[in-house]
């Protein structure tokens, strides 16, 4: 089997994985929740008015405020949606899952053992590491 199709597997691989199931049940949730897709879309019309009002010559700066306060407020109703907090949670721990796998990768790549390569001591770079080794 050639890299790319090992590649190929570990992608199927990290399909079936929790992490990335949790993560489609909660992009899935949240793309179903109506008060937030409105929240959303309220958010970006008031980014729209805020660059519309910053690329003009006179700015109104009590608008600006103003409109900025709102899109802060917004936010802030978005953040606090039990959909998209689960959903935020899901993709930190996906975003985490492939960093680690990556990471491992790209020991593997720089000598380490594919067998005892860990992620959790590796710290990014290669430089005066001695993991890889």
């Amino acid at each position: 089997m050639d890299i790319i199709e090992i590649t190929r597997e570990l992608g199927r691989a990290i399909q079936q994985d929790e992490c990335y199931s949790r993560y489609l049940l909660a992009k899935d949730a949240n793309d179903k929740d109506e008060e937030l897709q409105n929240l959303i879309g309220e958010f970006n019309l008031k980014r729209i008015a805020i660059n519309s009002e910053n690329s003009k010559a006179d700015k109104d700066q009590a608008r600006l405020e103003h409109l900025n306060e709102e899109l802060t407020q917004v936010y802030e109703r978005i953040m606090a949606n039990p959909h998209m907090q689960e959903y935020n949670a899901a993709k930190v721990a996906l975003d985490s899952l492939l960093q680690r796998v990556n990471t491992i990768i790209m020991m593997c790549a720089n000598g380490a053992d594919p067998d005892t390569a860990d992620a959790s001591s590796c710290s990014g770079s290669c430089d005066g590491c001695s993991s890889c080794s």
